[in-house]
């Protein structure tokens, strides 16, 4: 997995409706906290998900009473938003097309994406929101920092 985590004072995500391009539903949005840009190799599994949830949950990315960055996105009363991101596992090294052979397909990632939220939710708890997996989505990040990681 391959994850893109940037800490926000609040991000949301639009699905387009049909083939109006200028409107859109709101489909997922949180406040402060963290938006997840996710991608899902063709090698991940549950366990691969489960350790990047624990990781995810656990950085300490938000600043603490005395200034430092110090706590986690529970301890900061934040919420993530997770949303799926193919794209993220582009291999650019030949030519200038993207391929994506090392993204899973679509059916096993969905599910993996649904057990990644669903993780994070029944172990931290967090407030989790997610984005439309495979649709056509706009996401709109208010970001804080700014604070970047990828992982």
């Amino acid at each position: 997995m391959k994850a893109v985590i940037q800490r926000v004072v609040s991000g949301a995500v639009f699905v387009k409706q049909g083939d109006d391009t200028s409107r859109s539903t709101r489909v997922g949005a949180i406040g402060q906290g963290l938006v997840v840009l996710l991608g899902i190799d063709i090698h991940d599994d549950e366990e691969s998900a489960r350790k990047l949830a624990d990781k995810i949950a656990k950085l300490r990315l938000f600043v603490d009473p005395q200034g430092k960055m110090n706590w986690h996105v529970k301890q900061a009363g934040g919420a993530i938003l997770v949303v799926s991101q193919f794209t993220l596992l582009a291999n650019t090294e030949k030519g200038n097309r993207p391929s994506f052979k090392q993204a899973m397909s679509p059916e096993p990632a969905r599910l993996l994406y649904d057990f990644f939220c669903d993780y994070i939710r029944s172990h931290y708890p967090l407030h989790v929101e997610m984005g439309c997996f495979g649709a056509d989505m706009r996401v709109v990040i208010e970001g804080d920092g700014p604070v970047t990681i990828v992982i």
